[in-house]
């Protein structure tokens, strides 16, 4: 059956339900990415019918950019809707300075352009910043301008982790097309946050972390650790325990048996309307291909 599809809000684009997470590609996720496993990923992801990636300027200082940039100048860029963030400077591991002003704004831009060697970046998105930030008439002024000049076809807004309900009630007015907010089984605070306004607006949504960071994969029991060097390493410990007892009992009381834990996830995901794609990263190609999968467990 492969991968479906569905139009992204206002934009009109029509994205795959299964998207491409590429945080990973940054080095934070503990292991460093050659350009030859990036490429088999993305081959992999093609060959599925996905057709999204998902970056930003601080997965790496703009690594995973760059690595996807170099694919995709050896590849049909024609078949990808790319989209990428601004808001932040990287330094090291976990280690970023936000930088949400006009100037700093307009040169990640051209960084990421440079990056991805692509004359245009098919989605923009405000990532992860505050309300003070976010309210900056001039900020938003300048991304329109550069709509204008071919350089962004739509923007967008990723909502940080500890959600902002201003920031999706005040997104059409400044011009954003789409949100990109934290859902999964195990975080449904969207469904009461966001969902609704998306709905209203014509808003559509990106799901990240809809495998909560791995951990509905089903993979890690209560009491699993992370090596220093990866995301997860840094997460409250006394909340990944909570979360990975929750995961056990959905495992025993909602995954169907027989089928893969993760394809299950995110499935879940996209049984909600509201929800246009999922955006899982993988480390591999198996991976990818599996993520791909969970599509056809998605009532059309």
């Amino acid at each position: 059956m492969g991968v479906r599809y569905r139009i992204l809000g206002s934009t009109g684009l029509k994205v795959s339900v299964i998207g491409l997470g590429t945080w990973q590609l940054g080095g934070e996720w503990g292991h460093d990415f050659t350009q030859s496993e990036t490429d088999a990923i993305l081959d992999a992801a093609a060959a599925e019918g996905i057709n999204l990636i998902d970056t930003a300027e601080c997965y790496g200082d703009h690594l995973s950019e760059s690595l996807i940039g170099d694919y995709l100048s050896r590849r049909d860029r024609s078949r990808w809707f790319v989209a990428t963030k601004f808001g932040h400077w990287f330094h090291s591991f976990m280690n970023r300075t936000d930088d949400y002003s006009v100037s700093g704004a307009r040169l990640q831009l051209e960084a990421s352009l440079r990056a991805l060697r692509t004359g245009t970046i098919d989605l923009y998105q405000f990532h992860s910043g505050p309300d003070p930030a976010f309210h900056n008439e001039e900020l938003w002024s300048m991304l329109a301008a550069q709509k204008q000049a071919g350089k962004i076809r739509h923007l967008g807004i990723s909502i940080m982790g500890k959600g902002s309900e201003i920031q999706a009630r005040e997104a059409r007015a400044a011009g954003a097309e789409f949100l990109q907010v934290i859902y999964n089984r195990l975080d449904r605070r969207p469904e009461q946050l966001y969902f609704p306004q998306a709905g209203r607006e014509n808003l559509g949504i990106f799901a990240r972390v809809p495998l909560a960071s791995g951990l509905l994969t089903g993979k890690y029991k209560p009491g699993a650790s992370f090596a220093a060097g990866e995301y997860r390493a840094t997460l409250d410990r006394e909340k990944l325990e909570r979360d990975l007892e929750e995961v056990e009992r959905l495992r025993a009381s909602e995954a169907p048996p027989g089928v893969p834990m993760a394809q299950w996830a995110l499935a879940w995901c996209l049984q909600n309307p509201a929800v246009t794609t999922v955006i899982p990263g993988c480390k591999n190609p198996g991976q990818a291909r599996s993520n791909a999968a969970a599509a056809e467990l998605v009532d059309p």
